[in-house]
């Protein structure tokens, strides 16, 4: 099974911090601990500074595929931005998130925006009207409510999930076509890859190859899955693109791409040859990656996370018919390997392996000490962390705590981790907090 086969190398790459952080004598684990024993001194005589950030960087890595690795072996000084998925939830805590990115002026410094499932709605938004956002010289765009919040708000007022499954099983065509009509409908109109804007940022929208078991990156420079190869400039439209990369497993998944075998670059990857050249089988690109970090951890030596996913909750008597059980168990799976990649950067980033800051949606926000300017109570922001991850009609309070939340939580982030000497702001977006 698909699962089976993804979570297997997850868990594979995933360990590697673990086990070389509990070797005894491993420079590994003094480096991660911040401290340095005998092994880490003699180390340290004999091994350049890149060797050492090698092998940490190899050693760390919360991904193990070396297919975006930067071409010179080494990090770019370049900024990287993460958005997970988590449906419309997480595309609004995003949408907080940018807010607060805009008022530093970093968007415009961004090299790469990785995007997936509900983070891909918003990195597609962002994409679509950035040739629009008019930024002044300190980075700002004054117009990103105007241009980017307001369209996705505008589909936060619509259900499309319900109603896409009903279309799907009684009418022509499949449920994921039926989502991409509703992105096409309320936000791209016929935008293709090609109306993302030119690099930077490269906008990737993560979506997961379900006959190859790898990741399908869409992109304005080509479409790739390093199994199948690659299509240059293609044409696909920005609402499929979407569409793919959040068709959440079951029901909404999976989404057909027709593809013509042409237009690929002849290459010898493995699975170069039909179908999988004339027909790609897609899924939640969170299948594979949830925070979106396999385009650009390897390449990129600032990585900033937003993380709107959601969390397996605890259940007292689980269902015992063995449809259900594997379900759970599958959850149970998936819930441990994001758990595990998400404290492996964040371990990175303490240990200044890695520069960036990362935030969720779950997290505390008093962890971040001094570095909280807003009030955000933990109980209150776990109710907006525990609402479902949907593509279903949330209403303006709760679409304005989501985007206070992804902002304030985020703000704490980045001058805790990242840089101190960012003004504190003094508000909200949006009346009301978080609650």
């Amino acid at each position: 099974m698909l699962w089976k086969d993804v979570t297997r190398r997850r868990v594979l790459g995933l360990t590697a911090l673990s086990l070389a952080g509990l070797r005894c004598g491993s420079p590994v684990a003094f480096a991660a601990q911040g401290r340095t024993g005998e092994a880490g001194r003699s180390e340290a005589g004999s091994a350049s500074a890149q060797e050492r950030e090698e092998r940490l960087l190899d050693a760390s890595s919360p991904v193990i595929s070396d297919e975006d690795g930067a071409p010179s072996g080494r990090l770019e000084d370049g900024r990287a931005l993460c958005l997970s998925g988590g449906g419309y939830r997480a595309m609004l805590f995003h949408a907080g998130a940018l807010l607060r990115l805009n008022e530093a002026g970093y968007l415009p410094s961004m090299a790469r925006i990785s995007c997936v499932s509900g983070g891909a709605i918003t990195g597609g938004v962002l994409g679509l009207k950035w040739k629009k956002l008019q930024f002044d010289a300190s980075g700002r765009a004054d117009n990103i409510e105007k241009d980017v919040i307001r369209p996705l708000r505008s589909l936060a007022d619509r259900t499309i999930d319900i109603g896409s499954v009903i279309r799907g099983i009684l009418t022509p065509g499949t449920i994921g076509e039926k989502i991409a009509s509703c992105y096409r409908r309320y936000l791209f109109d016929d935008a293709t890859l090609q109306d993302l804007p030119e690099d930077p940022p490269r906008i990737v929208i993560n979506a997961t190859n379900v006959q190859s078991g790898a990741l399908w990156r869409f992109m304005r420079p080509y479409m790739r899955d390093y199994k199948v190869g690659e299509v240059c400039r293609p044409t696909v439209s920005l609402a499929t693109a979407v569409a793919a990369s959040s068709a959440f497993p079951p029901v909404l998944s999976p989404l057909h791409l027709k593809l013509d075998p042409s237009l690929f670059t002849p290459g010898g990857e493995p699975l170069h040859k039909p179908p999988y050249t004339t027909d790609a089988v897609l899924t939640d690109g969170g299948v594979y990656d949830n925070l979106g970090l396999e385009t650009v951890w390897k390449r990129y030596r600032t990585v900033f996370v937003s993380d709107g996913g959601g969390q397996m909750q605890p259940e007292d008597s689980p269902s015992q018919n063995w449809i259900s059980h594997s379900i759970r168990v599958n959850d149970l799976i998936d819930n441990q390997v994001r758990s595990l990649r998400k404290r492996q950067v964040v371990g990175s980033l303490e240990a200044h392996v890695r520069h960036g800051a990362y935030w969720g949606i779950r997290t505390d926000i008093r962890e971040y000490g001094s570095a909280v300017a807003l009030e955000c109570p933990h109980a209150r922001t776990l109710m907006l962390a525990n609402i479902g991850t949907r593509l279903s009609r949330l209403d303006d309070l709760t679409q304005e705590r989501l985007m206070n939340w992804g902002y304030a939580v985020s703000d704490a982030a980045l001058r805790r981790y990242y840089d101190p000497t960012l003004p504190r702001p003094k508000d909200f977006p949006y009346d009301g907090g978080v609650g």
